[in-house]
């Protein structure tokens, strides 16, 4: 009799994580302002922030695009890793003897957690165009009066220009 509740102890918590965690967790985006759109790499789609994706497999690797009109859009990398309590009740699996519910939540992803989850995004005002703060010089203009210049001087060694003299009675 103690052999079949030890048989069943050890059934009943083969692949713990899997039954406590679960393989899919729920994936959040906030911003800041709200009100963003939110696409994934999959292809789900959130019109506007905060955004929950109720189903995301705990073993996810995606890419999140964020888009607001006058805001700069961006993208983020979400991975995974290995959760505290995925690998608490992994290693409850291995203490136990369960090493086929071990081999279970090694494979279904129970184990982990989605990084970063929740994805906050603070949200970058895309810069105004920028107007020159002093005018450019204008165009010289055809009806402008032109300066006069003075005459350059004569160099020192040069010779006297010769004078027409008039002769006188």
């Amino acid at each position: 009799m103690s052999r079949l509740v030890l048989l069943a102890s050890c059934a009943a918590l083969a692949s713990c994580a899997t039954v406590t965690r679960g393989t899919t967790t729920a994936f959040v985006v906030e911003t800041i302002p709200s009100g963003a759109q939110v696409e994934l790499s999959s292809g789900e789609i959130c019109e506007a922030t905060p955004c929950t994706f109720a189903r995301i497999s705990r073993e996810a690797e995606f890419t999140v695009t964020v888009s607001k009109d006058g805001y700069e859009t961006t993208t983020h990398d979400v991975t995974h890793r290995t959760a505290g309590a995925g690998g608490a009740g992994m290693a409850g699996n291995v203490i136990l003897g369960g090493l086929i519910g071990a081999a279970i939540d090694a494979n279904s992803g129970a184990t982990q957690d989605l990084v970063p989850n929740p994805l906050t995004v603070h949200m970058t005002p895309i810069a105004a165009v920028a107007t020159p703060a002093v005018a450019p010089p204008a165009a010289p203009d055809a009806a402008a009066p032109v300066e006069q210049m003075a005459p350059e001087a004569a160099p020192a060694d040069a010779a006297p220009a010769a004078t027409e003299q008039t002769p006188t009675q």
